[in-house]
């Protein structure tokens, strides 16, 4: 555009460009189309008298459609002079076709201050929701994306915050992905070592803008990255070295935007990786320590409850001093309105605590006690599952499991099993699983009607609550005072854990298999299982290959044949031939508990015949010389009642044929 364009040529500059809707086969779902946005802004528009502002914006748009070169500049230096986060003053552009036309100026070339101008105003228009939307319709991504490349410095910055506020749009990360914006937004995050080191106030006019740059392209990649597609991308582009590099500049904001990118990304293994092979973990431990900076500090911790799955990461946390930042966080009462950084701090805590050395250093810090008092003062469902999960790990020793009853503990997440959020209700059943394997803090679960509360997690429509709801039953069940009449105390609870065997979940067959092990070692609760048909749906699951499952429907089947007819009606129904073939595998706790239901099978007649003939005698041989004791007295049952059977009907044989000899002689 030149001083001498006329208004007609102008407006053939200005004229629309086609939005790019995208490809709807994508993951990611596309927006509306650009007129369904206007609709939807017109119709949430409140009602307001237009004040003075709104008819003089409406004035400088006209000028941005018809006036030269110079008109336009003014035009956008006087809109700058706006408040634009107020609604009246977007609606003005809004109404002019402003949005439209904005987008077009980025098509001009070299006219740097009409460029600037436009992204300066359209980075503002941005920031709101609704324009943001109408903005992405208009096919800005795509024209950002040219501009990318742009040799001026300030024109990549404000293209990069631009794109950290449209990309929080789903449209916009597609487009941003489809246009090939990441690559070129990894290659600006390409700053030297020594720039990065460099505090500000020693960097000349040039450095710091290309600090800037890498501020705004990692501003831009954060928002992008909540796409798993733009993740792989990022990788693929080589953003993990450049990000590593990132984390440890001096300068603040930089750090924060990349760690911000960060933690979203590690949600992928490659990302998780990273951050111990490139040695990542020592600067985020270093960031914890910004008092300053909540959201960074959240992105730290955010960061290592991701990576912490990783034993090699959570050593690397430990010897940085990382767990003892992390109890630090989460006792600071200044942080307990601050939910996000109390759910990724206790998030973090949980995760490190897999190892058995970081929970040897947290009881050092006393973690067990502070988490026990968030379970009072915390209302917060994601902060309390993950307090829930970090004691889970803790009371695998017998050590924390006498302080968490001690503390009073047990009490606090019982009343938390009236809660409704799933992963609470999951870790809640397994840290009470693991209390109950001790007998005092089984006490107290009974006597605060823990095991009701748990029995009815079977109920939840959640897969994962159900499974671990039955396998903190085991232990339960096993270690009550009266196991068998607390059991049968709950209305509807042993036809509704043998209905579960009906379940199309592995996970949750294996556990429900596993309690009704426990279950039928009482014979009044084995009668009522198996008058509710517990013999068939045991039977329907032994063609089985998963060995957990296995395991515990062997357990079960061996337990459940002490009642009237299940051993015969085991036998008739076709369960002996395929746990035949469970004791030929490898696996020495399917062996065991499979040579135990085998022996019990064995009592029946009929049943032993048929494990002879299906070959059974070679493994029992075998396994009667195992070192597993349980093993090898089972086997040995089983095969002295085969024997049994074999002598008896030797025996009967003889007698018949001597009375068949004598009836000769006669």
């Amino acid at each position: 555009m030149s001083n001498s364009t006329s208004s007609s040529e102008s407006l053939d500059v200005l004229k629309p460009k086609e939005v790019y809707v995208g490809d709807e086969t994508d993951s990611e779902v596309s927006s509306r189309s650009s007129g369904s946005s206007e609709d939807e802004i017109e119709r949430d528009r409140p009602n307001f008298e237009c004040p003075p502002e709104y008819w003089h914006i409406q004035k400088l748009m006209k000028y941005l459609k018809t006036g030269n070169q110079t008109a336009t500049v003014v035009a956008l230096c006087c809109l700058k002079d706006h408040d634009l986060s107020i609604e009246v003053n977007q609606y003005a552009i809004q109404d002019m076709g402003g949005l439209e036309v904005l987008i077009n100026l980025l098509e001009t070339e070299d006219i740097k201050p009409i460029k600037i101008g436009a992204l300066s105003i359209l980075s503002e228009l941005s920031q709101s929701e609704k324009l943001g939307k109408a903005i992405v319709n208009l096919g800005a991504v795509p024209q950002l994306v040219k501009n990318l490349v742009d040799p001026a410095g300030d024109v990549q910055i404000l293209i990069g915050e631009t794109i950290h506020y449209l990309a929080k749009l789903k449209k916009a990360r597609k487009d941003l992905r489809h246009w090939g914006g990441i690559p070129l937004l990894v290659d600006q995050l390409d700053v030297s070592e020594k720039l990065l080191q460099t505090p500000k106030n020693e960097l000349n006019v040039i450095d710091m803008e290309k600090v800037m740059i890498a501020e705004a392209a990692a501003k831009g990649l954060w928002s992008a990255s909540k796409s798993k597609k733009n993740m792989m991308v990022m990788m693929k582009a080589g953003s993990v070295s450049l990000l590593a590099k990132l984390i440890g500049s001096v300068h603040m904001d930089v750090v924060k935007a990349a760690m911000g990118t960060l933690s979203q990304c590690v949600v992928e293994p490659g990302f998780q990786l990273a951050v111990q092979t490139e040695g990542m973990v020592k600067n985020i431990v270093k960031h914890l320590l910004n008092e300053n900076d909540i959201e960074l500090k959240t992105h730290c911790c955010s960061t290592i409850f991701q990576c912490g799955e990783d034993p090699i990461t959570r050593m690397m946390v430990r010897e940085a001093g990382g767990l003892d930042i992390l109890v630090k966080i989460v006792s600071d009462t200044n942080n307990r309105e601050i939910k996000a950084l109390m759910a990724a701090a206790t998030g973090a805590i949980w995760k490190t605590a897999k190892s058995p050395e970081n929970v040897e250093r947290y009881d050092t810090l006393r973690a067990v006690e502070i988490l026990i008092k968030l379970l009072d003062v915390d209302e917060d469902e994601c902060v309390l599952a993950n307090v829930v999960g970090a004691l889970w790990e803790f009371v695998k020793s017998q050590k924390n499991r006498d302080t968490v009853r001690r503390a009073g503990g047990i009490p606090s997440m019982i009343n938390l099993l009236n809660y409704t959020y799933r992963p609470l209700l999951e870790n809640l059943a397994m840290v009470l699983k693991e209390c109950a394997e001790d007998e005092d803090s089984m006490v107290l679960i009974e006597d605060n009607d823990g095991v009701r509360l748990i029995w009815s997690l079977l109920k939840n429509p959640s897969k994962k609550v159900q499974a671990n709801a039955a396998w903190c039953l085991v232990p339960c069940i096993k270690n009550a005072q009266d196991s068998g009449e607390m059991v049968r105390s709950f209305v509807g609870g042993l036809e509704l854990i043998v209905r579960l065997l009906e379940s199309d979940d592995i996970d949750v067959l294996s556990c429900v298999c596993a309690a009704i092990a426990e279950i039928a070692t009482d014979i009044e609760n084995l009668a009522v299982i198996s008058d509710h048909g517990v013999v068939h749906k045991l039977v329907d699951l032994v063609h089985t290959e998963n060995e957990r499952l296995r395991q515990y429907l062997a357990l079960a089947i061996g337990r459940c044949c002490a009642w009237g007819m299940n051993c015969k009606y085991f036998g008739r129904f076709g369960a002996i031939t395929p746990l035949v073939s469970f004791i030929a595998e490898g696996n020495p706790d399917v062996q065991r508990c499979t040579a135990m239901a085998l022996h019990a099978l064995s009592e029946n007649q009929f049943n032993c015949i048929t494990m002879h003939e299906s070959g059974v005698v070679k493994f029992l041989l075998k396994a009667v010389g195992s070192t597993d004791h349980i093993l090898q007295e089972a086997a040995a049952g089983c095969l002295a009642n085969i024997r049994k059977l074999a002598l008896e009907a030797e025996t009967k044989h003889l007698i018949r044929k001597k009375a068949v000899e004598s009836d000769e002689d006669l």
